[in-house]
């Protein structure tokens, strides 16, 4: 079995020292495979911010796959962002922006949906669509197919319809009928899971949300939530739970408030 901590949104520069304590001691119990993280790990995207990042991430203890958010770009700094806008970004994740990762039990594709041109809204073009679909093309029946992107593509409630990633309406299609099972991202700081649905209208993979991790920026009454995804394929079946864990302060400590099996297609 595999086990995923699907963490978003940490903000260094924003971080709650209590929370990042909690989240350690809940990595040591849990004991992830792999870490995924969709972006906004800084706050402003300063130098200073991404080490302590690094550092956090480091003790985590686990191989980590990240892509970058729209607050991982500078803001202020303007030189920076024309000419060099992943440049911290880089430095403490390596070079590339839309990294990948394979088991005999995952298929994990990072698509960048940050723009420097942009402020805040996340775009997918044509050729990122047609590259994950190509990728997802080659995984192998028992692997569990995995989208990591920053922008969120579905909405549960009706003021963040805007911040939905610009060119879903031709993506999301796309890769559900290439094979996408669970879709990750961030940015809107509220843990959700929705279907996805095929060209023919049959939900067939999963939207999947989290929430900061810990970030002071809190969403209203929504705490620091995080996801653990556990995996396995045998005999042919593939089976997959999705366990949303919130930071309860009483406690000082994430629980466990919800686990959910996801349907996912059988493949030969």
């Amino acid at each position: 079995m595999s086990t995923l901590l699907h963490l978003s949104d940490l903000h260094f520069g924003t971080e709650d020292a209590g929370v990042m304590q909690a989240l350690l001691q809940l990595a040591e119990q849990q004991q992830p495979d792999l870490c995924l993280l969709s972006g906004d790990i800084t706050q402003r995207a300063r130098r200073s911010q991404f080490s302590a990042a690094a550092e956090f991430i480091a003790r985590l203890q686990a191989p980590v796959l990240a892509v970058p958010g729209n607050h991982d770009l500078p803001l202020f700094n303007l030189p920076a962002r024309l000419l060099n806008p992943y440049g911290n970004y880089r430095r403490a994740f390596g070079q590339t922006l839309e990294p990948e990762f394979e088991d005999h039990d995952l298929l994990v594709i990072g698509v960048n949906t940050t723009r420097a041109a942009r402020h805040k809204n996340g775009v997918v073009s044509a050729e990122q669509v047609q590259r994950v679909v190509q990728r997802l093309g080659q995984a192998q029946a028992d692997q569990l197919r995995i989208v990591l992107l920053h922008h969120p593509v579905r909405a549960v409630q009706g003021s963040d319809v805007a911040n939905l990633l610009v060119g879903r309406e031709q993506a999301l299609p796309a890769w559900v009928d290439a094979g996408m099972d669970l879709l990750l991202a961030g940015h809107i700081h509220l843990p959700y899971m929705v279907p996805l649905e095929d060209r023919g209208g049959n939900p067939r993979a999963w939207s999947v949300q989290a929430g900061t991790g810990i970030s002071q920026r809190l969403r209203g009454a929504t705490p620091n939530s995080v996801n653990l995804i556990e995996y396995q394929a045998s005999a042919g079946q593939r089976q997959c739970h999705i366990a949303r864990w919130d930071y309860a302060r009483e406690q000082q400590s994430f629980v466990q408030v919800r686990k959910t099996a996801v349907q996912l297609t059988q493949y030969d």
